[in-house]
């Protein structure tokens, strides 16, 4: 990285931020408490607002959002007049799965191998250490340029909607001019990455009835209409014979523009076995970032083990379809339900219920922010150019913001690139990118700034 003077700072402050980092992953914020006791979501609420206040920060608060969770808010004022930019990250993560599975103990941050192990070091309290850093080295460098105001979400991983819940409720808190959402990453470590579009989606439950009760599957099989047997047809014409995703009236075509993904490389990625080939058609970013893609995430039917020789009178499914930008995940939906609906054979009643929902997300590249962003990385990342990728996954809440504040330039950026192996066992972040993007959220408030 080059002499920068922010960049010095922040490198002077890496030893204090992995011991922040060490304090934060050592709560087990999963926000189930049926699971993981509240008061340690709780605790690492207190923390941030502790280290928000630390910082200076007014208007420190704990809101109590409808999910039963908490939200940490913070405001840092900048000069007189200056632009608002809104800093996000969230404090929650995900269980650590198979504790024992795990190399180090999952909620204690271990270094090995030049990387910082443990759950949530790259998803998302990295991403609350980064943020800190930035506005230190800022502060060691001349003040700071704008007006900040942080939210720390307490429910992410859930996607129990709480946050987006309480800003809809209080529309001002959050308004900005910029919104830097820090839970994303690069698409590979070193390569500095902006995601800008995610993918909606939605889920439809298919449920298929053909016969009063079970049937001997002797007596009657053969004539008697099977519910399992519609069902799987139904579910199969959701698919080409290549595996694409094919839903009636629904555009599957689009094409990505932007870093293109080696097929080599996600199949390594994906830990695809040897010999099965990838589904869809087009390049690997056309499939994940600009089509949808449908998915059957559980089948209720007999289990093989106890199984009886019955014909099925009835038998469901729960199907997901991510929705790419351009595409109405409302419209979306209907069109799902309709294809389900009309797919399914032989005059069995079909029922179709949608049970989740949310839209699609693409930013305006061509921003001042952006432009302020690629002078920033051009700094942190010498010699490297910035990227523009898709992100398969979706971020509620950044349809929330853009909704409540159309005029806000929203930017993802993060510390969650493939080798940080988020929601697995052994999460890992790199101190390399932790360092790398604070430079670059520290340069982009200055520029924004000018």
């Amino acid at each position: 990285m080059s002499s920068h003077p922010v960049a010095e700072t922040v490198a002077s402050l890496m030893p204090r931020a992995r011991a922040e980092l060490a304090e934060l992953v050592a709560f087990r914020s999963v926000a189930d408490f049926e699971q993981y006791p509240r008061s340690e979501s709780e605790g690492a609420a207190r923390w941030i607002a502790d280290a928000l206040r630390a910082e200076g920060f007014t208007d420190v608060a704990l809101l109590d959002t409808p999910d039963g969770t908490q939200s940490v808010y913070g405001y840092l004022p900048g000069p007189e007049g200056a632009r608002t930019v809104l800093l996000y990250a969230h404090y929650d993560v995900q269980p650590p799965l198979d504790e024992a599975g795990w190399t180090t103990p999952p909620f204690e941050l271990t270094e090995r191998d030049g990387r910082w192990y443990g759950r949530g070091a790259a998803d998302c309290k990295g991403g609350v250490i980064m943020h800190l850093l930035a506005l230190r080295a800022l502060k060691a460098n001349g003040g700071l340029p704008v007006h900040v105001k942080v939210i720390v979400e307490g429910s992410e991983e859930q996607g129990t909607g709480g946050l987006e819940r309480y800003a809809e409720e209080h529309p001002d808190l959050l308004r900005a001019d910029a919104i830097v959402i820090g839970d994303v990453g690069n698409f590979r470590a070193g390569l500095p990455t902006v995601t800008t579009t995610l993918r909606g989606m939605t889920m439809v439950r298919v449920e298929v009835e053909t016969l009063a009760g079970n049937l001997h599957s002797g007596q009657f099989g053969g004539a008697a209409p099977d519910a399992l047997a519609a069902l799987i047809r139904a579910l199969d014409s959701l698919r080409a014979e290549d595996g694409s995703t094919t839903v009636d009236g629904l555009a599957c075509d689009a094409v990505w523009d932007g870093l293109q993904y080696d097929e080599e490389e996600f199949r390594r990625d994906a830990k695809v076995l040897d010999g099965v080939g990838l589904i869809g058609s087009g390049t690997v970013a056309d499939r994940i970032w600009a089509r949808p893609a449908v998915t059957v995430l559980g089948i209720d039917c007999p289990p093989v083990v106890g199984a009886t020789p019955s014909v099925q009178a009835r038998a469901r499914a729960l199907v997901s379809l991510r929705v790419p930008p351009g595409v109405d995940a409302a419209e979306a939906t209907k069109l799902l339900q309709a294809h389900l609906e009309s797919h399914t054979p032989w005059g069995a009643r079909v029922r179709t219920e949608q049970v989740g929902q949310g839209q699609p997300f693409r930013a305006d590249a061509t921003s001042p922010a952006y432009r302020a962003m690629s002078d920033a990385m051009a700094v942190a990342y010498p010699g490297q150019e910035l990227q523009y990728a898709g992100q398969g996954g979706s971020i509620p809440l950044c349809n929330t913001l853009a909704a409540l504040y159309p005029a806000a330039e929203i930017l993802l950026i993060g510390l969650s690139e493939p080798e940080a192996q988020i929601h697995a066992v052994d999460e890992s972040v790199s101190p390399d990118e932790l360092e790398r993007l604070a430079v670059a959220e520290a340069l982009f408030l200055r520029n924004y700034a000018g």
